[in-house]
């Protein structure tokens, strides 16, 4: 399995000392059988002496089991927290547009499904090694009694294997369309949980959603764990019987065919009986272990950036006096939208305006600002140097964004990532009126259940504190009301310009355009700017502009 070959190579000599841990047990367990056939069944000793020796081979057969398989569980437990921590990881270093073209369902299925699958695989997974180790070791010890009983009990335990094989393998077959069934489940819960007040509001769409949509996949996803469940169950029950038969197999050999002495029947039963629970607990992990294949598949196939162990320190930032996007384009998959060819010099201490309709190409524009998305031609130009797809993120750090879809963190911190200067987080709260609304302990913001307007002055403020040149803020005062989105306008923003930051804002406020130093517009995936008679147009009613296409 390709799983297990990953781990091998991750933890080669863990996994062999566990393998050798797990080889031990085996033989001191096929002693302990051999010591009981020899001392208890062959040669009847009577002796008390016989009873140490037994409760010592007992309890040294039961330290070196546990052992081995809780050395199997902590690796196990490894490499599932490496692989989480190297997952999480690839997700951070992976451009922004192929997060989402996978989509947050599947993302979150993958870090709590598959991960859990892989999980209880590897608890799993002692079991039938052990169970494989002790077959084989029995196998041996098996043959050295009656080649001939051991021929014939391993056709019939073949048969067991093989007919159980074939009800795993249904098992995997509906645990992999069980897996793609999760992907639409998550969907479904997102749906139900972020689409609650609108759900609330219409109740028949709220039914149409349960019935067609949330029933449906969960009615599939039923079906497939019951016929997965069913086949594991058959396949235990299968193992179970003919394992018992095995042993009457064995007593009609030696007793009615007279293959060999009853000593032997019974030493051969006992083992039997010995390797029955580790086969049954083997037949049983398969599942666990296919299923963690199917997960680790699933993870694989989100072609997620390599991993890199640490973040790259990057270089401190120069002064600069141009941020240019020279011919730039960019598209939505084969016959998506499109933007561009983009021109647009940003010059240090700017503040730009841009308005737009909606799907004109406004936010897609400022991922391309951000190097956020990545264009499929044209050049990012530093004071007129051309910026490698390899140093975008040098790029980028000239930036802090708020975007529409806003996300609160909790901590306050400057450029390098240090905790922010305390004088300039009191200074915006002054600034943004929120010193009487946000609890501040350190650098960490205590209460992030907020109103819509109010979360968005604290992603301002996380985005302040920051300390970039360049402030890009796309539709903040939408979300405010119109006192402060005229302090917002009137003061903050030529606040921020004294300080000297550089501010792109997306805005359809045009009552304020006039405080603007440009005013760009967005048009069908064309940018262009509007100056003197056009931007007077613009300034007087942008929304009628954009609505009527003059």
């Amino acid at each position: 399995m390709t799983l297990l070959n990953v781990v091998f190579r991750q933890f080669r000599w863990p996994f062999i000392g566990v393998i050798f841990l797990t080889l031990l047990s085996a033989v001191l367990g096929i002693g302990m059988i051999a010591f009981i056939n020899r001392e208890m069944i062959v040669a009847i000793n009577t002796s008390f002496s016989v009873l140490p020796q037994f409760l010592f081979q007992l309890l040294l057969l039961m330290a070196v089991t546990l052992a081995s398989q809780l050395a199997l569980t902590l690796l196990g437990h490894q490499f599932v927290w490496r692989m989480r921590g190297q997952f999480i990881k690839r997700i951070l270093d992976t451009h922004v547009e192929r997060i989402e073209q996978i989509g947050n369902a599947q993302l979150l299925a993958g870090l709590t499904s598959d991960v859990r699958a892989i999980t209880i695989a590897f608890v799993r997974l002692p079991e039938l090694i052990q169970g494989i180790i002790i077959t084989l070791g029995s196998a041996l010890y098996l043959a050295w009694l009656s080649p001939k009983m051991l021929l014939v009990t391993s056709v019939w335990l073949a048969i067991t294997l093989i007919g159980g094989w074939l009800l795993v393998s249904r098992v995997y077959q509906h645990m992999a369309k069980l897996r793609e069934v999760e992907d639409n489940l998550y969907r479904d819960y997102q749906t139900v949980i972020e689409g609650r007040k609108e759900l609330q509001l219409n109740r028949e769409r709220a039914r149409l959603v349960y019935e067609t949509v949330y029933q449906e996949d969960a009615n599939t996803y039923r079906h497939h764990i019951v016929r997965a469940d069913t086949y594991h169950l058959s396949a235990v029950n299968w193992s179970n019987i003919m394992t018992l038969g095995a042993i009457g197999m064995v007593f009609f050999m030696a007793n009615s065919l007279g293959w060999a002495n009853t000593a032997v029947a019974a030493t051969f039963s006992l083992t039997l009986l010995f390797l029955r629970t580790p086969l049954l607990s083997a037949v049983g992990a398969l599942p666990t272990l296919l299923s963690a294949q199917v997960a680790f598949r699933k993870l694989n196939a989100f072609d997620l950036a390599p991993f890199e162990p640490d973040f790259h320190t990057l270089p401190a930032l120069s002064d600069w006096h141009t941020l240019e996007l020279r011919d730039v384009r960019f598209h939505y998959g084969e016959n998506g939208f499109k933007v561009g060819p983009i021109n647009l010099t940003l010059r240090r201490g700017e503040l730009v305006f841009l308005i737009g309709g909606n799907g004109s190409g406004k936010s897609t524009l400022a991922m391309l600002l951000t190097g956020l998305y990545q264009p499929q031609s044209g050049q990012l130009l530093l004071d007129g140097r051309a910026i490698e797809a390899s140093d975008l993120d040098n790029w980028r750090k000239h930036f802090s964004a708020v975007f529409t879809d806003v996300h609160l963190f909790d901590q306050l911190i400057s450029r390098e990532g240090v905790p922010a200067n305390p004088a300039l987080v009191q200074q915006w709260l002054e600034k943004l009126k929120m010193q009487d609304k946000l609890k501040i302990e350190g650098n960490k913001v205590l209460n992030l259940q907020l109103s819509k307007g109010q979360s968005k002055r604290l992603a301002l403020l996380l985005a302040a504190a920051e300390e970039r040149d360049v402030l890009l803020l796309d539709e903040w005062a939408a979300d405010q009301d119109p006192h402060f989105r005229r302090i917002f306008y009137r003061e903050l923003l030529p606040w921020l310009q004294e300080s000297g930051k550089t501010v792109f804002a997306i805005s359809h406020d045009d009552h304020y355009f006039t405080h603007a130093d440009r005013l760009l517009e967005m048009r069908d995936g064309q940018l262009s700017e509007l100056t003197g008679n056009e931007r007077d147009i613009a300034t007087l009613d942008a929304v009628k502009r954009t609505d009527t296409g003059l």
